[in-house]
């Protein structure tokens, strides 16, 4: 692994923009060259929308990360068009074990039902995700698609205007400034773009530290998600197990709050840990480490004017629940056929609001249920422990205690329920696909639905007839068929239920629209034009 970590994948070039007597303009400039940052240069470069990415690094990041990867964020890279090298190399699992003392209590399984084409989560060290993302730019750009990563480009300062961004790079061969119709920042938690603009985050820093090994070992373990409350090798803390791919198994250890960071990563000091953890026999190496401390905080807008924040930069929660990246993904997942549609005349800027009202709303309930995660695995008061280790115990003989243990409610993707951007439903049709809600997988006569759908505005007929190409609003909108003799168990346990027929329309990031129980052309255009930004909701 050392050479991936040395190997530059976008090395420093000169740009013709270094020597322009005045400042290019870009319709996308992005920075951060991290999963997000590529993932939403991926999203626009598809959609042939020029965009730069700029970061000061040059390599993918070192040591693994972020690991868990959702199946939503599978199904976004099935869009970008990498999924299948995501899933290939990741270690795919649905199952997890929790543990209380030197006991298991209970196990649970992320994906129940049958009938998805991607697994609950996979485990793959970041450092691969970003490899793959790399890849795909590169395949991009064979094709000429307009799409550009310049590494050793360090952006030093940023004036925003009412229409364009100012950019000031800094490169090994000195500095230059660029113009940004739109600047989408995918820098991380510690965002220098955020504090160019004098923002900040509100929330909550908790006091606590867990400690982050890669242990590269041969072990029996399965591939499963193993929480520990209180045991005996990390005793009144927690721990957390799980494997990833060439032998790595990811190790996190809960350290307290009052400690000395740095004294705590140095390997004598480490390694007695994982001794006492994996047993004095098992014969490991490290290959990273880090500390890293709870936070579940977020920008109080994510769209200020031209600028506009994803990711890490938009908002921060503790590890557990895997809603970092994962959010992150949904991210640029949301604002990339927004700003297409902008950029291209089709819809009012105003419509990137919206981006700020979802995925605020996301940041929000993945704040709300990351921090309940953190107060339970770390609790504040005697009471406190005394009510979550009486849960633990029940959890071993009664399932209904189990649904209150939270060893970090594992991300889901959000539902935007009032969102601006919601039709008319109907009464009758299944909750789980209702306005707002992502599109639910399921198996068809030939391949995956959420395939068939793919990543444009697409009106799906189940048992009702939709026209197979129409244009509204300068929108073309593909139709899906899918007849009545057709239609699997799945598909009518997941959007019709008792009803005969449905029709869906769904967006380009495939979240559903409107639905109704026929074909209704006028009712279509007025949904059509609410998801532009045109019209308000009926009321």
């Amino acid at each position: 692994m050392t050479k991936l970590f040395e190997a530059p994948l976008y090395p420093y070039k000169w740009s013709p923009d270094q020597d322009a007597p005045s400042p290019v303009r870009h319709p996308v400039v992005i920075i951060g060259a991290g999963p997000v940052g590529l993932a939403m240069a991926i999203d626009l470069a598809q959609a042939d929308v020029p965009v730069v990415v700029l970061d000061d690094n040059d390599k993918v990041s070192v040591g693994s990360r972020a690991i868990c990867f959702s199946k939503r964020s599978l199904e976004i890279f099935d869009r970008l068009g990498c999924g299948d090298e995501m899933e290939d190399k990741g270690v795919v699992w649905n199952v997890g074990k929790v543990f209380f003392g030197d006991r298991q209590v209970y196990d649970f399984n992320l994906l129940p039902e049958e009938g998805h084409k991607r697994p609950a989560f996979i485990n793959l060290q970041q450092y691969y995700c970003e490899l793959f993302l790399v890849e795909r730019i590169r395949a991009l750009q064979a094709k000429g698609k307009p799409v550009e990563i310049r590494g050793g480009n360090k952006v030093a300062n940023l004036h925003a205007y009412d229409d364009h961004t100012l950019v000031t790079v800094e490169t090994p061969e000195g500095a230059y400034n660029l113009e940004a119709d739109w600047l989408i920042a995918c820098d991380g938690a510690g965002s220098p773009t955020r504090k160019m603009l004098d923002l900040d985050f509100v929330g909550r820093v908790f006091e606590d530290n867990f400690l982050i090994a890669d242990v590269i070992m041969k072990a029996d373990f399965p591939t499963e998600r193993w929480f520990w409350f209180d045991p005996p090798f990390n005793k009144d803390q927690s721990a957390l197990l799980h494997k990833q791919p060439d032998g790595v198994w990811r190790i996190d250890l809960q350290l307290g709050w009052d400690i000395d960071k740095e004294k705590e990563k140095k390997p004598e000091n480490v390694i007695p840990r994982l001794k006492d953890m994996l047993g004095p026999d098992v014969e490991f190496d490290l290959e990273w480490v880090s500390i890293y401390t709870f936070q579940c905080r977020r920008m109080e807008k994510f769209r200020h004017g031209r600028v506009i924040f994803a990711g890490d930069s938009a908002h921060q929660v503790s590890p557990f629940g895997a809603r970092g990246a994962n959010s992150g993904f949904q991210d640029t997942d949301n604002l990339g056929w927004k700003l297409k549609l902008v950029l291209d005349g089709k819809a009012p800027d105003s419509l990137l609001d919206s981006y700020a009202f979802e995925r605020e709303m996301a940041a929000d309930e993945n704040i709300l249920q990351s921090s309940r995660s953190t107060d339970f695995i770390t609790p504040k008061s005697e009471i406190s422990r005394i009510f979550r280790d009486a849960v633990l115990d029940l959890s071993e003989h009664y399932a209904f205690a189990r649904p209150l243990v939270n060893s970090g409610r594992l991300s889901v993707p959000c539902i935007y329920d009032g969102s601006p951007l919601n039709g008319p439903d109907t009464d009758g049709l299944p909750a789980r696909t209702r306005p707002g809600s992502p599109v639910v997988d399921a198996p068809l006569a030939e391949g995956w639905l959420l395939d068939q759908v793919g990543g444009d505005f697409l009106l799906l007929g189940i048992g009702a007839k939709v026209p197979d190409q129409s244009e509204i609003e300068g929108i073309q909108l593909k139709g899906l068929n899918i007849p009545a003799d057709r239609i699997s168990r799945d598909l009518r346990h997941r959007y019709l239920d008792e009803a005969d027929a449905a029709v869906y329309l769904i967006r380009p990031d495939q979240h559903v629209a409107a639905r109704w129980t026929g074909y209704d052309a006028a009712g279509i255009k007025a949904a059509l034009k609410v998801v532009l930004g045109k019209k308000e909701q009926a009321t």
